[in-house]
């Protein structure tokens, strides 16, 4: 459940697209992050970190495609948002007693410190990539190899990939991940 929750704006971001253009589903995810985070607060009476990064960047460059009605900054969005995740799990190896990722699964697993802290490198590099495959997709990949297709449908493939492939990539990498954690947390216990 929780993770529609966290995709409900990105989710309604792809059905707008689909009905409209990129403005009004720039529009749709603006408000869904703003309903998500309020929701959020009124069910918990706190905020997730994650939620408060995506949704600061979502407003900026959201409002940025919207006032310059410029899609190119509605694209650099996931980028911006993965790369500062990966900022901030590289930062934790250097700043702080654990990494990030300890912290946010210290209490439901025990690992080695060496565990945490190679699983966070993992993660951070798997952010940066993510990063430069969005650029990757949004501006080369469509534009070159989709030259006729028209705006709406040039953002509608982008919006496909950001969507389905990234979800899926990152559920391969979180199952990897699992997987290579799990003899760790055995030997723990």
């Amino acid at each position: 459940m929780k993770f529609l929750f966290d995709f409900f704006p990105l989710l309604l971001f792809f059905a707008a697209l689909k009905v409209y253009d990129i403005y009004v589903a720039t529009a749709v995810a603006i408000v869904a992050s703003v309903v998500q985070v309020g929701v959020h607060w009124l069910r918990k009476r706190d905020f997730e970190v994650t939620q408060l990064i995506t949704l600061a960047i979502i407003v900026v460059f959201g409002g940025l495609t919207l006032v310059l009605h410029d899609d190119v900054f509605i694209k650099w969005k996931p980028t911006v948002v993965y790369w500062i995740f990966a900022a901030i799990m590289f930062g934790t190896h250097f700043i702080g007693e654990r990494t990030a990722l300890e912290h946010l699964l210290g209490k439901q697993m025990r690992l080695p410190s060496e565990v945490w802290s190679r699983q966070n490198a993992e993660w951070s590099l798997f952010f940066l990539a993510l990063g430069v495959l969005n650029l990757y997709v949004a501006f080369y990949f469509i534009p070159h190899f989709f030259p006729n297709a028209d705006a709406k449908t040039q953002n509608e493939y982008w919006a496909s990939f950001k969507v389905f492939g990234t979800t899926a990539l990152t559920f391969v990498f979180v199952v990897v991940q699992a997987f290579r954690m799990a003899p760790h947390a055995q030997q723990e216990e």
